[in-house]
């Protein structure tokens, strides 16, 4: 009996033995029959797995050039003269009148002697009375007044400028120094120089991802890209600049300093974030395991399945593929284990079961031996 038991338990533990090379903690994805380049795993049913070669870096590049140009609404919009509004504040100068320039004499301050356009968008001045100024350019509201006044003054001489911009304006938010109101006036206001005037703290602010909200619609614009090409602003565009702790990849699996890794500039590349994470453990990683994980959006969870891109890093061009293979905000790079370490690892877990059957077994022959 004592030998069938050791037998039987012998052979139990063969067979959980051999077996776990099937169930040994794998780090690789297996392929399996659903179709050229995709894979299922538990927990998932269907993702597409990629192998990183030149030719998708080839169309990684041409695909990421075309939707990094600058939108055609954008820059087919150039903003009209400026046009008085609600809330503006105007100084309007007769030459040789001061009293209509400067009401309450010289020593009246020129801020208080503006006149403030009302709600209605009209404005009073005297000999004329109310006046529609809302909707008119300075000048075109400068004729309008000197053909007025002609009645009263021989050839008048009349200047409109203004003193405070307050009806048109764009908000800037975000990791701006100060979420703020930045107003239009009559020098047309471009995306950069709104960005400027808001200010931001580079420590905190990805300019990577302006989002630029337009009549409903909101473009994603990187600032290095642009260059000198203005973006005119137009009244109510809303301006968010993001922050950096919202732009990372994680590394993860057999590197030396695996963790979160925040990026400033547009994009990582795939060889940056394995040298931020000191490289491959040398003793442990799987060159052949290297894969880049990336979920797809929100959503499109049930449309589009998650993408997997697998780096064969043994080979030396690998290295030259993995520069050109730019991570995307999220992305997990996972590293896997080489097959001995694999083993190493299971045979470890396993140690523990296997001496639970050999107490079982002495236990066993304890008894029958009494």
């Amino acid at each position: 009996m004592n030998r069938a038991y050791r037998s039987g338990a012998l052979a139990l533990m063969a067979a959980f033995f051999f077996s776990g090379c099937v169930w040994a903690p794998g780090q690789h994805l297996a392929r399996t029959k659903p179709g050229p380049g995709q894979i299922r795993t538990s927990g998932n049913d269907q993702l597409d797995l990629v192998a990183i070669t030149p030719r998708l870096i080839a169309q990684e590049h041409a695909g990421r050039a075309s939707s990094e140009q600058i939108p055609r609404a954008l820059l087919d919009y150039h903003p009209d003269p400026y046009r008085i509004g609600a809330g503006d504040v105007l100084y309007i100068t007769v030459w040789d009148h001061p009293e209509l320039t400067v009401p309450a004499g010289p020593q009246q301050q020129v801020n208080l002697a503006g006149r403030l356009v009302q709600g209605d968008g009209t404005l009073f001045y005297p000999y004329i009375g109310k006046i529609q100024a809302a909707g008119l350019t300075p000048t075109e509201l400068r004729d309008k007044l000197a053909g007025q006044l002609a009645a009263v003054i021989h050839e008048p001489q009349v200047d409109v400028s203004i003193l405070t911009y307050a009806s048109q304006r764009v908000w800037v938010s975000g990791a701006a120094r100060q979420a703020s109101v930045v107003p239009l006036t009559v020098v047309p206001l471009t995306l950069q120089d709104a960005i400027s005037t808001a200010g931001f703290d580079p420590s905190q602010a990805d300019l990577s991802g302006v989002r630029l909200t337009r009549d409903g619609t909101t473009y994603v614009l990187d600032m290095s890209r642009i260059g000198g090409t203005p973006i005119y602003l137009k009244a109510e565009d809303q301006i968010y600049i993001p922050y950096l702790d919202a732009k990372e990849v994680f590394v993860v699996g057999e590197v030396n300093q695996p963790g979160a890794q925040n990026f400033k500039t547009g994009s990582i590349s795939l060889s940056q974030a394995l040298g931020r994470a000191r490289g491959l453990a040398q003793a442990t990683a799987d060159g052949n395991a290297v894969y880049v994980i990336r979920g797809a959006k929100p959503d499109a969870l049930e449309q589009q399945p998650s993408v997997v891109y697998q780096l064969e890093a043994k080979s030396p061009a690998a290295f030259a593929v993995a520069s050109q293979f730019e991570l995307l905000p999220g992305d997990v790079v996972f590293v896997g284990a080489a097959g001995i370490t694999r083993w190493s690892r299971f045979v470890n877990q396993l140690l523990p079961f296997t001496g639970i059957i050999s107490n079982a077994a002495s236990a066993s022959n304890d008894l029958s031996n009494n």
